[in-house]
């Protein structure tokens, strides 16, 4: 297959680096770029964490392109950036390769096609004013609201909104966490290990109300599902992300909550890929399709996209990995803990550091580890090539992690 020309859609960490990744193997014909927002390609990581915080520029700060950018020089590259524009169609042709993608500027036509748009953050019914923190947009409007004595209610108490709150509390701001699950972090971990991490809030000086569902974001604060009104100067809502794949939806392509795609990130037309937070990938380690909406796995998915894309043999099967600073930790988590039967706490969670261990049977799945960053190091080597458990060594956290894992 000869692609004449290649549209990359999305210009995120995932379709930027897919780009670069293509003139790098070779690539010389057109590689354009569409990404939605105005900016350059930047990293998303740093928004809820020190650009939020006002520790390091963005990249439209006048005269600092900051530490979020990527410094790629496209036009060396011969790369084209269209910015600004937005995918609202795709048009596949029936009987030879490429097709035709619709965008709020026009029509583009195109012979291989990278799909990297990402996510699009959950907001809620309601005619208040609600703040997410998805782009360096989100972040300009809202860092300068963050004040000594401003009231934030934030919903939800994920990753992001553990972030948030960090930033809003540092700042002076009086927070207020409403989560709908039992927990901190109990979509991502379990309602049982999230709790050991709700008495960081009350350090923080951060009331945190779990169990609590919110209805609507109205003028001045928050509906409750018990009918309560939550007064609140400013509303944050953390409440999850959902892949950007809506518009693909007459695309022909098979769409289960993301772009369904094989090991190799090829969907069923060998020309078009998918990667990053919009796709659905086939794991052969875990037996079944992933969305993973991490930094980590849009990153190495990148290159083998552009490989694959080139009609090189590829597989996209990492062990997905993240990481949070929140309330002065850092927290880790590596692998996939579906299917876990036992916990393995490493410490205690008074600790200052501690960590815990999914397994099935005695093999390990997965590990979260709190400011222990040598055991996530040591595990997740491990998790690469699977591994079983010594529990009397995993449980002494005297005992170094990889004393305690027995690799074949």
């Amino acid at each position: 297959m000869t692609l004449d020309s290649i549209l990359v859609v999305g210009g995120g960490l995932a379709g930027a680096h897919a780009a670069a990744a293509l003139r790098a193997r070779g690539y010389r014909d057109a590689i354009t770029v569409v990404g939605a927002e105005p900016h350059p390609p930047y990293d998303r990581p740093p928004l809820t964490k020190s650009v939020l915080a006002g520790d390091e520029g963005d990249e439209g700060d006048e005269g600092d392109e900051g530490d979020t950018s990527f410094l790629t020089d496209w036009v060396d590259l011969g790369i084209d950036l269209r910015l600004g524009e937005r995918a609202e169609a795709l048009d596949l042709h029936d009987h030879l390769a490429g097709g035709v993608l619709k965008t709020s500027a026009g029509a583009l036509a195109f012979g291989g096609l990278v799909l990297a748009t990402g996510a699009e953050p959950v907001r809620l019914p309601g005619e208040g004013r609600q703040h997410v923190v998805r782009t360096v947009d989100d972040v300009r409007a809202l860092r300068p609201l963050l004040r000594p004595g401003t009231h934030l209610a934030l919903v939800g108490a994920g990753w992001i909104g553990a972030e948030v709150a960090t930033v809003a509390a540092a700042k002076g701001c009086r927070v207020t966490v409403l989560e709908a699950g039992e927990a901190p972090l109990a979509a991502a971990v379990g309602a049982r290990i999230g709790a050991w991490t709700a008495p960081w809030y009350a350090e923080a000086g951060v009331t945190l109300r779990c169990g609590t569902a919110v209805t609507s974001v109205d003028p001045g604060g928050l509906c409750l599902a018990d009918g309560e009104f939550l007064a609140a100067d400013v509303v944050v809502v953390g409440a999850g992300a959902r892949p950007a794949v809506g518009w693909l939806r007459d695309s022909g392509l098979e769409i289960a909550r993301g772009v369904v795609v094989d090991e190799s990130l090829r969907t069923a037309r060998p020309e078009v890929v998918a990667l990053g937070d919009c796709a659905a990938w086939w794991s052969p380690r875990y037996g079944r399709h992933m969305v993973v909406e991490h930094w980590d796995t849009a990153l190495k998915a990148s290159e083998l996209a552009a490989a694959a894309l080139l009609g090189e043999d590829v597989c996209h099967d990492p062990v997905p990995y993240f990481w949070s600073e929140q309330f002065g930790r850092m927290v880790q988590y590596a692998g996939d803990h579906q299917g876990a039967d036992q916990v393995v706490l490493r410490g205690s969670p008074e600790d200052p550091e501690w960590a815990v261990l999914w397994l099935a049977g005695d093999r390990l799945l997965a590990i979260l580890t709190v400011n222990r960053p040598r055991d996530l190091l040591q595990a997740r080597r491990a998790l690469t090539t699977g591994c079983a458990v010594d529990l009397p060594a995993a449980t002494d956290p005297g005992t170094a992690l990889r004393d305690a894992l027995r690799v074949p």
